[in-house]
């Protein structure tokens, strides 16, 4: 009796502790908490998985990790979305699926693309975003689009041609955002420019305008925006009032851009009321809008997590350096002593000797985890080198390189490559501090997602390290490098009055004289 009882003890523990094991092997990845990350959420203070409300809950967790897994990678953000913007993008939300691609309204609004409109009882209004450039200028435009259509009640649909599919996760809860493939200008969208029939400037220019009761509008059921930084002074009157009037009454708008034109939307009177309550910290519009709108799709985010959990988890303090060597394709020995002497006068990185330094052995050193991102690896290798083969004059920091890929070329529609570029971006965004290129898109985009006032590495002039090497930004805004040069009521020419009349919170932009960019407090400037 004894040795069944004892058997029977033997075969129950043995059987639970085999479904304990098939329970673990079995679940998927994303069941699993992510391993190795360092938070600073408890119990009390959990994780804002929703990131203060700007996320919607309705979203399958599996079919898009990143959404809801970022915060877990990330400090929660000190600059919380206001209720205005939470309440808008809600709204927007329910625009969308009404109006979305496989909707009756959507059905209708196709059918009626090709009769001439007076701008009279669409019920749906589209703006049609279509990707151009690099992976950098692409997020910035897509974000300013996507501004506008909140601000216009109008319903963005992106062009997916171009592996928007392979690189973001839908945004919209309930209806996709990607315009069909047989959408019926697909196949003219590609040969738009600022001279085609239908381009805003090209018609105003032209003056095709009907006057209906002293009211002028286009009779079209479509424009082409042409926002590109080598846009003319017609194509730029878009940021006028009166031009913003006519364009409201047309059912479709078609839209190519590689600028962060968002700046220039603050000079409307007509957008200034609900964006300023929208955004009551005012360089905050990119922050909120790239972290509701710009989610890594499983693929990406494996990339991102991979990389963090295998070197940048188990740092003290993260840097991410982004260099990029405009009109060189080559490593630049000034540009990495510009780096060096920009992170060490900041205190980013400490300096380092030759000479041992006496540790006392209870003292443990800090590991600082410094990410380098560029097409070039002899940045990150050099870096490297120095910190290898000698010591920080305190001794008590650690610090470990790192650089995720090594591209050597920039590789606009190469679906890798541009998967690799969204990864770094992100991971950009999860360091403690970050050091930027000058004019640098994918800069602007890393310091916007993760809420950081950058330390901008200045060009250097004459083949020469800068002096100062670098600076710290007042704002973690992206700059709009091609803002319009003309003004819409007289020549104000874009003179810095005339931006302070139109709105007192842009300015022009720290690494880009001929950039503006939107500030928080301008009585401080």
């Amino acid at each position: 009796m004894k040795s069944t009882r004892t058997f029977i003890t033997c075969f129950v523990v043995c059987s639970m502790l085999l479904l304990a094991f098939s329970n673990i092997f079995s679940r998927h990845p994303s069941d699993l908490d992510p391993p190795n990350v360092t938070t600073t959420g408890n119990h009390e203070n959990p994780r804002d998985t929703l990131q203060g409300g700007l996320l919607a809950k309705s979203f399958d967790q599996k079919s898009c990790l990143s959404r809801y897994q970022s915060s877990l990678y990330r400090k929660p953000s000190p600059y919380k979305p206001s209720i205005a913007l939470i309440s808008k993008l809600r709204s927007y939300e329910k625009l969308h699926k009404r109006c979305a691609p496989g909707t009756e309204s959507y059905k209708r609004a196709t059918e009626n693309l090709h009769k001439l409109s007076h701008g009279s009882g669409e019920q749906c209004q589209y703006i049609v975003w279509v990707p151009l450039s690099g992976l950098g200028n692409r997020i910035l435009s897509l974000v300013s689009v996507f501004l506008y259509a909140l601000l216009t009640e109008r319903v963005i649909l992106v062009d997916q041609r171009n592996d928007i599919n392979d690189l973001f996760c839908e945004p919209f809860p309930d209806a996709s955002w990607l315009l069909p493939l047989e959408f019926p200008l697909t196949n003219q969208i590609d040969r738009f420019n600022w001279r085609s029939p239908r381009s805003f400037g090209n018609m105003l220019k032209h003056h095709r305008l009907i006057n209906n009761s002293s009211i002028k509008s286009f009779q079209t059921s479509y424009l082409y925006l042409h926002l590109v930084h080598n846009y003319g002074e017609y194509d730029q009157m878009f940021f006028c009032q009166g031009d913003q009037s006519l364009i409201r009454k047309v059912p479709w708008l078609i839209v190519k851009s590689d600028n962060y034109f968002v700046p220039s939307l603050w000079s409307l009177p007509s957008f200034q009321s609900e964006l300023t309550k929208l955004f009551p910290k005012k360089d905050t519009v990119f922050h909120h809008l790239g972290r509701y709108l710009i989610h890594p799709t499983n693929q990406v985010w494996g990339l991102v997590t991979r990389f963090y959990n295998a070197y940048l988890s188990r740092a003290d303090e993260r840097l991410g350096i982004q260099i990029r060597v405009f009109h060189h394709a080559g490593f630049l020995q000034l540009v990495l002593d510009q780096v060096v002497s920009c992170t060490q006068r900041e205190k980013l990185l400490p300096e380092a000797q030759e000479e041992e330094v006496n540790i006392s052995k209870k003292t443990t050193p800090k590991l600082r985890a410094v990410l380098v991102t560029s097409l070039n690896p002899e940045y990150s290798n050099n870096l490297k080198r120095v910190y290898w083969e000698r010591v920080s004059s305190t001794g008590d920091v650690i610090v470990g390189v790192y650089q995720a890929s090594q591209e050597m070329h920039q590789q606009r529609n190469k679906k890798l490559h541009n998967q690799k570029a969204l990864a770094e971006m992100y991971l950009l965004s999860l360091a403690d501090n970050i050091v930027t290129s000058a004019w640098s898109t994918f800069g602007y985009v890393a310091q916007g997602l993760g809420g950081m006032k950058p330390w901008i590495l200045y060009k250097p002039e004459n083949y020469t390290v800068p002096d100062p090497p670098c600076g710290r930004a007042t704002s973690m805004e992206p700059c709009f490098h091609s803002p319009p040069l003309y003004g819409c009521e007289a020549d104000t020419g874009g003179t810095d009055d005339s931006l302070k009349i139109a709105s007192p919170f842009v300015r022009r932009c720290e690494d880009r004289v001929s950039g503006i960019k939107l500030f928080d407090h301008p009585q401080e400037l």
